[in-house]
């Protein structure tokens, strides 16, 4: 598994967290016991801050894009993997949108339900053909 992968599944974690206690998630306590590489920590932090600093944004595109979704009747997981990889998309130009949306599928499908790689899928590619596009 790369490195990219185990950084958007432990920011994947840390955003749980951080939507199950509104906000109260502490970073550094949830990464004090865990023995991770330096770079995958430095990634998955960064894309969580980016996605909290972005939150209202990126919320505001998921409930563009799912049209008889509320987020919170939506899955948690499948919440925050949308979360993530939107704001991989919007602003992490380094990473090209559809290795952001495969991986955000594979970890949909890893930690959600049977129906989350799909669900993930047909929303991340709606808003990669409407928003990312140029």
């Amino acid at each position: 598994m790369g490195h990219r992968r185990k950084a958007r599944e432990l920011a994947l974690q840390i955003l749980f967290q951080y939507d199950l206690t509104k906000g109260e998630c502490n970073t550094d306590e949830f990464l004090k016991d865990k023995e991770i590489e330096e770079d995958i920590k430095e990634f998955a932090i960064n894309l969580k801050n980016k996605v909290i600093e972005h939150l209202s944004e990126i919320d505001a595109i998921i409930k563009k894009k799912t049209k008889g979704w509320t987020l919170k009747r939506m899955a948690v997981v499948d919440r925050n993997v949308l979360r993530f990889a939107i704001c991989e998309m919007l602003y992490f130009p380094d990473i090209p949108p559809k290795v952001t949306i495969n991986e955000a599928i594979d970890i949909a499908r890893k930690y959600g339900s049977e129906e989350s790689g799909q669900f993930v899928n047909g929303i991340l590619d709606r808003i990669y053909k409407e928003e990312c596009k140029v």
